[in-house]
């Protein structure tokens, strides 16, 4: 298989960048006549982070863009993304993963609150009247990497080489060559009920240690259940980019949750085997406790299609 990892004017957005301190996600519809201010400011993404950032060298300021399938014709001539398509709603026996309306999505992230409020805000101006904002999600890092259910998030991330095999498109699409798919869930968590479990309980169902995060022999795990196998038995990777989020005086904890891919058939794979259970094993048993609220599908160009926007 093709090594994804592009050079020259195919560079990809900051899909493969370390998680950030801070992050805000943004998921938004387009107005009809809005088309137009979607495009300038996709064109002028670049440089827009560059002047907001330029007087924090140290703050990391990022941002990556994405669109969804029902806008991708209305923005873009030529051709699409060869396997972008809209969120699949997943009803299962017990849990649902809806999916809801987003034609744009942004993901900023930074070490410092200030600069991702500073983009977004500039962002949203830009866009007011020809976006409707569906979602806004301020989001941090909590602990030592850990989600707010007290377990370590992304242990099982691809590094270097394996990280870009896993998020980019390679030469099956050349045209998007450098994009990646994300497939973007919110989530909500009962901690009431979570924290009323064992901390062995607790365990059983992330498949993880809570202190240590060592892997354990626990067989319906939320863990075991996250795990795809390719045809030749080897794990199918996604770069997982998920930040806790919440607003404790109003009881919310949650999981902003950003899967990049190089395709979307495998976070696709992983959601089924959640939410609809497979041969001995599933639904995920975490799903008795965090309820997702959220569901869209994104390509992520590559840089240098966004700074030379085709016809639309």
């Amino acid at each position: 298989m093709t090594s994804p990892l592009p050079s020259g004017e195919t560079l990809p957005q900051p899909v493969l960048n370390p998680p950030a301190s801070v992050a805000v996600f943004l998921v938004a519809t387009i107005a009809p006549g809005g088309e137009g201010a979607v495009r300038e400011v996709l064109g002028s993404l670049a440089g827009l982070v560059r002047s907001v950032g330029f007087p924090c060298p140290d703050g990391g300021l990022g941002c990556v863009a994405g669109v969804g399938s029902r806008a991708w014709g209305r923005l873009f001539d030529g051709p699409r993304p060869a396997e972008l398509h809209p969120f699949r709603e997943l009803a299962g026996p017990r849990h649902l993963a809806p999916s809801t309306p987003g034609d744009l999505f942004l993901h900023i992230r930074a070490a410092r609150t200030d600069l991702c409020f500073a983009l977004a805000a500039e962002l949203v101006r830009r866009l007011r009247g020809a976006v409707t904002v569906r979602d806004e999600t301020q989001a941090f890092s909590y602990f030592d990497s850990r989600n707010l259910l007290g377990f370590v998030d992304g242990t099982e991330n691809p590094v270097g080489q394996a990280a870009a095999d896993a998020a980019l498109v390679g030469e099956e699409d050349p045209a998007f060559r450098g994009g990646s798919y994300a497939l973007v869930q919110k989530y909500l968590h009962d901690v009431d009920a979570w924290d009323a479990l064992a901390v062995e309980a607790q365990e059983k169902v992330i498949g993880r240690t809570k202190l240590t995060n060592l892997e354990l022999d626990a067989p319906g795990s939320h863990k075991d259940v996250n795990t795809v196998l390719g045809p030749d038995g080897a794990e199918q990777r996604i770069l997982r980019s998920a930040m806790p989020f919440g607003r404790p005086g109003h009881g919310e904890f949650g999981t902003y949750f950003v899967a990049y891919a190089r395709t979307p058939g495998i976070p696709e794979t992983m959601l089924r085997k959640m939410f609809l259970g497979g041969p001995g094993a599933g639904p995920d048993p975490l799903l008795d406790y965090s309820r997702a609220v959220t569901g869209s599908l994104f390509f992520i160009p590559p840089a240098g299609f966004l700074e030379a926007l085709p016809g639309g």
